[in-house]
């Protein structure tokens, strides 16, 4: 079992930046894959991007390439998402998840732990 938990959500202005960080206490995980999910009031939790193991491969989503950056630090257990330009649509729960399943990472079902989830809020 692998327990994450995120942190970094808040209210922000549009055109502003957060750090979220996903945590994973006593757990080593350098040997998993990591992503960023996020769901939206109304809608369906969709892909952010993700990271491999080593940190040597990352994916986005369309909607936030350019604006979003993940990362890792093995060392210290924690993977980060710098988000900048901050759009109104992008609020909703941020979600961090964690797997070994050797499917695609830019689908739910490729992952086996889940947070519980910071929201982020984006006035406009």
């Amino acid at each position: 079992q692998v327990q994450l938990v995120e942190s970094g959500g808040g209210l922000v202005q549009a055109g502003g930046s957060l750090r979220l960080s996903c945590a994973a206490p006593g757990r080593t995980i350098s040997t998993y894959n990591m992503g960023w999910f996020r769901r939206a009031p109304g809608k369906e939790r969709e892909f952010v991007t993700a990271i491999t193991g080593s940190g040597g491969s990352t994916y986005y989503a369309d909607s936030v390439k350019g604006r979003f950056t993940i990362s890792r630090d093995n060392a210290k257990n924690m993977v980060y998402l710098q988000m900048n330009s901050l759009k109104s649509e992008d609020t909703a729960v941020y979600y961090c998840a964690a797997t070994r399943k050797l499917l695609s990472l830019r689908g739910p079902a490729g992952y086996d732990y889940w947070g519980q989830g910071t929201q982020v809020t984006v006035s406009s």
